[in-house]
């Protein structure tokens, strides 16, 4: 299955490099095409002119699952083969994308196709750094707090690089960058695009602006800061489900609980949940379209207030208080679907609300409210379409691979990480990237992305997809070659191993 082993440390210069007069190398790993002269790099600082000789600027990273034996950590002993001394084991040792190079012009194959056998199974794993055009990111960010409305314009300094999409349940979301941000409009756009893509891919912060809205920087893992304001929770639901979860919790201790939020806003003794527990009726309306009984849409317009509302004082969301209905002393509070804004009132003998001190009791149905929202996050998810010149990179005929992902026959993770595959055409992917490694996307200034893809199956698979057979190495080269140069990390315990064979997959083996 494998041929005479290659001199991996120079594997870019059999389809690259091409030098010119005065020592200047022509690198074709992209289609800028640099000249680059000795000793300096090419444009997106990914290749260099070492000698001569160009050469991949970042090292390739190697990842060594640590086994588990007897209570200890053992990462030179396992189940799976016996251990010759080398530095790494190639049983737990997965080649990963990054560092590894591209396939551009096309016709290249994959910079790395290693062969490797687990849980008796020959596999073939794919290794390649995919430039991405057709790439952007899904940015979900845990707030209730309004960012924009709905397809506005979201910039970074000054360009626009995407659009507020769709809310999600206690997030707002994001939708940056894509082919048109990239290449459809002026060059500066394109620039600034993929530089803000490059960063938030990176888990590097970002600063956007939303048109008509806020100002946001975000960065992956960690609390978005809206308006110079750090959040901090997500909201528990909506205020509806509040009154729903804590109406017991309130019984005895208030009257009436109004819960302000952006979508709806719930009032306990109108409510569901406060009918079943015979809270009685207090007299008290609030402003907006009642939807059903206790739960109100459109109570204020969104904005970065009281439940994601522009409300900064609770009691103008009261539109009524029947005197025949509401008694002197009625005990009233009002809160935030996080919890951290609340306020405790009980009304006087004309039936005006007056802030008093909040008991302790239903300072801890508050507080309990606080302690149920989840931390406010900002996730960066990665989604990209593998295009033609990164399938043929894995096979000579790019329709067999199409067809082998949508069947689960092939597995595709991205620096080891696994990805979400989208159904339908293609291969449409996306990826968190907060599990994949550090520094794990470059770009060229075509403007593109590059991230790296790895693709692992049967080995009696890859060569029924017509894969490039001739290029296959054993991952015990790739160590004996590459491992006092390559980046060794661990791999991530919360990745799946991606030698797990597809459930429901059928491939003969050859022994």
């Amino acid at each position: 299955m494998t041929r005479e082993p290659k001199d991996l440390k120079n594997r870019t210069a059999e389809f690259g490099g091409k030098e010119d007069k005065d020592g200047i190398i022509r690198c074709d790993a992209c289609p800028i095409l640099c000249r680059i002269k000795p000793g300096k790099a090419g444009a997106c600082a990914r290749y260099a002119n070492d000698d001569g000789i160009l050469v991949r600027c970042d090292d390739l990273l190697l990842t060594q699952r640590v086994v588990a034996e007897q209570g200890r950590m053992v990462p030179f002993a396992g189940t799976s083969g016996e251990w010759d001394g080398s530095l790494l084991r190639p049983a737990d040792t997965f080649v990963t994308g990054v560092g590894a190079g591209t396939t551009y012009p096309d016709y290249k194959p994959a910079p790395f196709i290693v062969s490797a056998r687990h849980d008796d199974v020959d596999t073939v794993t794919v290794v390649t750094e995919g430039i991405f055009s057709y790439c952007g990111v899904k940015l979900k960010i845990d707030t209730d707090r309004h960012l924009g409305t709905e397809a506005s314009a979201v910039r970074c300094r000054g360009e626009q690089i995407g659009h507020v999409t769709t809310a999600e349940y206690g997030s707002q979301m994001l939708s940056l960058g894509g082919v048109h941000h990239l290449t459809g409009g002026s060059r500066k756009e394109g620039r600034i695009t993929c530089e803000t893509l490059l960063a938030l891919c990176n888990k590097e912060a970002v600063n956007l602006q939303i048109d008509g809205g806020s100002e946001v920087i975000v960065q992956a893992g960690k609390a978005p800061i809206v308006n110079g304001v750090e959040e901090q929770r997500m909201r528990v639901g909506c205020g509806s489900a509040t009154i729903g979860i804590f109406a017991r919790q309130w019984l005895g201790h208030v009257d009436e609980v109004i819960v302000i939020d952006d979508h709806i806003s719930g009032q306990l003794s109108e409510h569901q949940a406060g009918k079943c527990l015979d809270i009685a009726p207090t007299g008290i309306r609030l402003i907006g379209h009642r939807s059903t009984p206790g739960r109100y849409f459109k109570v204020a317009n969104p904005g970065t207030g009281w439940g994601g509302t522009d409300i900064s004082d609770p009691l103008t969301a009261l539109k009524t208080i029947d005197p025949e209905v509401a008694w002197p002393g009625l005990r009233l509070l009002l809160t935030s679907t996080t919890g951290e804004d609340a306020v405790y009132c009980v009304l006087n003998e004309n039936l005006k609300p007056v802030e008093a001190e909040m008991p302790a009791a239903v300072a801890r149905v508050v507080e309990r409210i606080g302690e149920n929202c989840e931390p406010s996050l900002s996730s960066v998810l990665f989604i990209a379409g593998a295009g033609g010149s990164l399938r043929a990179g894995v096979t000579q005929n790019p329709i067999h691979l199409t067809r082998s992902v949508a069947a689960k026959q092939s597995h595709i993770t991205m620096g080891g990480a696994p990805v979400y595959v989208y159904p339908g055409g293609g291969i449409t992917i996306m990826v968190d990237v907060l599990r994949m490694p550090e520094n794990a996307f470059g770009y060229v200034p075509t403007p593109a992305l590059v991230a790296p893809i790895e693709f692992t199956m049967p080995a009696a698979l890859y060569e029924q997809l017509d894969g490039h057979m001739d290029e296959v190495i054993p991952v015990t080269e790739v160590i004996r070659q590459l491992a006092d140069e390559a980046r060794i990390e661990d791999w991530s315990e919360d990745n799946p191993w991606p030698f797990t064979r597809p459930a429901g997959l059928d491939v003969q083996n050859d022994d």
